[in-house]
């Protein structure tokens, strides 16, 4: 069974980090590997939306809203991904997600971030 849990949000003040992670199980390894990663997010009352993704050969894509300010990542060998979040702002409070593109209809529970001004 397929399973994506996501940890690591919190509360934070403006201009503050965190790092996310989005474990994941019942993936082999090759498919883990040899497939993107991405991290969305969701406000209250907006729709999801594609925050970050790091290709298999580790090119990452970024929406242009979190350019220069989060960083993601993964660890094929422990099958996680990881957002590194910066320079936080209000803006980025959301309920975030983890998905495996192979997997693209699996998605976990999400991990709040809440950023106060």
């Amino acid at each position: 069974q397929v399973r994506l849990v996501e940890s690591g949000g919190g509360l934070v003040q403006a201009g503050g980090s965190l790092r996310l992670s989005c474990k994941t199980s019942g993936i082999i390894l090759s498919v883990f590997s040899g497939n993107a990663m991405a991290w969305y997010r969701q406000a209250p009352g907006k729709q999801r939306e594609l925050v970050a993704t790091i290709e298999s050969g580790g090119g990452t894509n970024y929406a242009d809203s979190v350019k220069g300010r989060f960083a993601i990542s993964r660890d094929n060998a422990k099958r996680t991904a990881y957002l590194q979040m910066n320079a936080l702002k209000p803006e980025d409070t959301a309920l975030y997600y983890c998905n495996h593109r192979f997997y693209s209809d699996r998605w976990g529970q999400g991990t709040q971030v809440t950023v106060s001004s």
